[in-house]
């Protein structure tokens, strides 16, 4: 089994006291443009082996990364997000934080309800992205990878979402109904925005889910949806970072890399991931 940063972590960082719990899934299933998604998470885990210890000015491997084996695919997909949440489940209920590797976006519709159904707590998502992911179905399926966020509305998980720039009339009237917070991408990027304060009222416990997808197709072109006018690497990073000021991380997930070729995107992703674990401890 492939081990994230497993070139960097001693026998005791990559044990099952690990506070960080990653989860590979490769899941590939309402793709609707560009496919790959389901080479994602090895192509993450094989570059997170070029990593640097250090990151924001901390070693978050010192407190254990343990990769877990992949989540099965196969099947319906309400079963596959069930195989899911109760991995994340059993992460928080032993204090661990669970770190999904993508695969398609519809996964973070298990992982959260896995997180909730843990915490018995309010919690919030701070979403990186393209898209609103808010359509009520997407192709006849309400698990698409464009409706995950309308499903976690539903069952009331609030949100923020910084860096859309494609989003349709349905979106529009589910972020109004749903109360969702948001900043977009041409505001961000014309304005040079790098912190947005979320609202008073935004839960305490945050779920970051970021599909790289929000980041300029200069910067990651290396998904199935490039949009252009996204945000940078460090403008991305840094408007979560901020946003979990004074707030709790309680899981993560990074989507919808779908590998071309080009290593350096992989390296990207990786990077990407290690970085939320930086911030989910500061």
């Amino acid at each position: 089994m492939s081990i994230f940063l497993e070139s960097e972590l001693s026998p005791s960082e990559r044990d099952e006291t690990a506070l960080f719990r990653v989860i590979p899934m490769p899941l590939e299933s309402t793709v609707s443009y560009g496919a790959g998604t389901q080479a994602g998470p090895a192509a993450i885990i094989e570059a997170s082996n070029e990593l640097e210890r250090l990151c924001l000015g901390i070693v978050p491997c010192s407190e254990g990364i343990f990769t877990e084996p992949d989540v099965d695919c196969s099947g319906p997909l309400p079963e596959i997000m069930e195989r899911l949440a109760q991995r994340t489940e059993f992460a928080v209920q032993n204090g661990k934080i669970p770190v999904t590797l993508g695969g398609e976006h519809s996964l973070s519709y298990g992982a959260v309800m896995g997180v909730a159904r843990a915490l018995k707590k309010p919690v919030g998502i701070i979403q990186i992205d393209a898209h609103a992911d808010l359509r009520i179905a997407y192709q006849g399926e309400k698990h698409s990878h464009a409706s995950v966020m309308h499903l976690l509305s539903e069952e009331g998980i609030q949100l923020a979402q910084f860096g859309v720039r494609a989003l349709c009339e349905q979106e529009v009237e589910s972020r109004a109904r749903n109360k969702v917070f948001f900043v977009d991408a041409e505001e961000l990027v014309t304005n040079n925005i790098h912190a947005i304060d979320l609202p008073e009222d935004f839960p305490e416990h945050v779920y970051i889910s970021y599909d790289v997808d929000g980041l300029d197709p200069s910067q990651m072109p290396a998904t199935g949806t490039a949009v252009p006018g996204g945000l940078s690497y460090y403008q991305s990073l840094q408007l979560v970072e901020h946003a979990l000021k004074g707030r709790k991380c309680v899981g993560i997930d990074v989507v919808e890399l779908a590998p071309n070729g080009e290593i350096a995107w992989d390296f990207t992703a990786a990077q990407i991931v290690y970085r939320l674990m930086a911030a989910a401890l500061k």
